[in-house]
């Protein structure tokens, strides 16, 4: 088993979930500043994109600075050989880690057999991992997945990863079918240390994590090595920050994050992404506070980073 950097990190450590669209490196940047997590991932890139001649336009999504280590590439797709192929160009662009999705739910990523799909097919998801594995070399691969795909299988499914030795396992306490219309089953990440104990894999839970103390809380009562924080860590960069609450960030504070967020996008996806990808990150910056409302309705009009900007600045004056 290669464990890279897994090893070496303090129990009970906290990463910041892959998310599609949305952990790009503007995005993580913003905790450099007010909080940065143990461990952060990119948002997930094709594997046979990377494998293609095409993948030049796929290497923005896999942009990161040093300060943002350990940072591990996520990768999707069904197809083992294209998995080794990307595995050797993640190595060669120094990630400290390499993360397999087998829990997306998306349905142009599903009909390809891959993400959430994998839960159905082990045998393919086994081949993935140790096409990944040789791929990598003496870098971690690691896997994100769910207990089930319309039912729980955890029991059966876990013991066939964990038969590869992967470095970690993340487990989103929900299976596909019920996606977010449930809680999520913290028992299951219980159940999941439980299973892995006999093995050196880590063991990362994630779902309905809303704060830090919520996180250390779930990684005690579980038993996890790691917990995950996804989407309440969309426009609170200061989350994994023990000394930060958010009732403590100011309107004025919230308006110059939007803005932070809107130089980062400008620098590194000019000309690689659409502008409207920024907005939803205004309903979440700019909220909770007088005139929230009024400036967002003004955001979301916008078409361009300029106005965005013009319009924070004049509000930026007022408060």
């Amino acid at each position: 088993m290669i464990q890279g950097f897994w090893e070496k990190l303090k129990k009970p450590f906290f990463a910041l979930a892959p998310m599609h669209e949305i952990t790009d490196i503007a995005f993580r940047q913003m905790f450099i500043k007010y909080g940065k997590p143990d461990v952060f991932y990119t948002e997930f890139v094709s594997a046979d994109g990377l494998s293609s001649q095409g993948k030049e336009k796929l290497l923005p999504y896999l942009a990161f600075k040093k300060n943002e280590r350990p940072i591990v590439a996520q990768i999707f797709g069904s197809k083992p050989d294209n998995f080794f192929k990307a595995a050797k160009l993640i190595k060669a662009l120094k990630f400290d880690g390499i993360d397999i999705n087998m829990g997306c739910p998306d349905k142009t990523i599903m009909k390809q057999g891959a993400g959430a799909t994998l839960i159905k097919n082990p045998k393919l998801a086994r081949e993935i991992i140790r096409a990944t594995q040789q791929g990598a070399e003496q870098l971690p691969v690691s896997i994100k997945t769910r207990p089930g795909y319309d039912k729980n299988v955890l029991t059966t499914w876990l013991p066939e990863l964990l038969m590869e030795t992967p470095a970690a396992i993340a487990i989103h306490a929900r299976t596909k079918k019920e996606m977010f219309s449930t809680p999520a089953n913290w028992n299951v990440i219980k159940e999941a240390v439980i299973l892995a104990k006999k093995s050196k894999t880590l063991i990362i839970g994630n779902g309905d994590i809303n704060n830090l103390k919520e996180a250390k809380n779930k990684a005690k009562e579980t038993g996890a090595d790691g917990i995950m924080i996804g989407r309440a860590a969309i426009g609170r960069p200061w989350i994994f920050n023990c000394k930060t609450k958010n009732q403590l960030i100011s309107p004025k504070e919230k308006i110059t994050l939007a803005k932070k967020h809107l130089f980062l996008f400008n620098k590194y996806f000019q000309k690689t992404k659409n502008f409207a990808a920024l907005k939803k990150f205004f309903n979440v910056y700019i909220a909770d506070f007088p005139l929230a409302k009024k400036i967002r309705i003004e955001l979301m009009e916008t078409t361009n980073i300029i106005d965005a900007q013009k319009i924070l600045n004049k509000y930026l004056s007022i408060l």
